[in-house]
């Protein structure tokens, strides 16, 4: 299981036991969503990769959204 938390205009992915995998981001430059590691030493498991896949087609397929924040 991933939970996916909306933080200013980025997703944090956090597993089961509540550590955080990474963020996914939007790269405007190649207008799709990407998947950007917490640290490069993060193995994610198979089902991990499986739940951020389906995130990542999701947004760009405009199936899920990033809300946006008001910091007013």
């Amino acid at each position: 299981m991933v939970l996916f938390c909306p933080i200013q205009q980025e997703l944090d992915c956090i597993n089961g036991s509540g550590h955080i995998l990474g963020k996914i981001k939007f790269d405007g430059y190649n207008d799709e969503h990407i998947f950007c590691p917490d640290n490069d030493s993060i193995v994610l498991t198979s089902v991990e990769k499986s739940y951020i896949s389906e995130r990542l087609a999701g947004l760009d397929s405009g199936k899920y959204s990033i809300p946006m924040q008001d910091d007013d």
